[in-house]
């Protein structure tokens, strides 16, 4: 799904939500700059999606017209069947690398990151005949994660693990080279 897809969705649902919400607003949500968000707009509307209606005059409000709730729509539904492959393509390699691992006699794993891929990693686990031994976390994280305690780097003792799977959002070559600086083998580190 293209990015411009997905910020049309969001601003007809924005728009949808709150007919009354200023471009500053839309900007923030998007994540753009305010002329961009007003670009946008003047694009969106100029294809029939919404109306602009001044009330009062220095207020913008947005009417979604029936030609943009039906792209709503079929955006919503595109978005949808996406992020489904990118959750089974994911699932799959996931898989994939975790049966890779117990084939090379792996049966202990460590977490590094918490969030979607961890998840989907543990769920992966219960098809393989390795165990997760803990779930490490750098910076800004719940306590728990699934059941386990989550553990900052430097509260484990790297010696004791034999494979570290990297989960978290963090660039992988950032990742890496914090657990080597750690002490971590760099064969024992796993990305997908």
């Amino acid at each position: 799904m293209h990015p411009n897809d997905i910020r049309t969705l969001k601003m007809l649902e924005a728009i949808e939500t709150d007919p009354a919400r200023s471009q500053r607003d839309l900007a923030r949500q998007l994540g753009v700059s305010l002329g961009l968000a007003n670009a946008f707009v003047k694009r969106l509307a100029k294809k029939g999606y919404f109306k602009v209606t001044r009330v009062p005059k220095s207020r913008a409000r947005y009417i979604l017209t029936p030609r943009g709730a039906v792209e709503k729509t079929r955006l919503t539904c595109e978005y949808i069947q996406f992020s489904y492959n990118f959750y089974r393509e994911a699932r799959h390699r996931l898989g994939r690398t975790l049966a890779a691992l117990a084939r090379q006699g792996t049966r202990h794993i460590v977490f590094y990151g918490t969030g979607d891929v961890a998840e989907m990693a543990f769920l992966c686990l219960h098809e393989v005949p390795i165990r997760l031994q803990a779930v490490v976390c750098d910076g800004d994280c719940a306590n728990k994660f699934l059941g386990f305690e989550v553990q900052h780097p430097n509260q484990v003792h790297w010696a004791g693990v034999e494979k570290v799977l990297l989960t978290g959002t963090a660039p992988v070559e950032q990742a890496v080279e914090r657990l080597v600086g750690l002490g971590l083998a760099r064969e024992r580190i796993v990305s997908l």
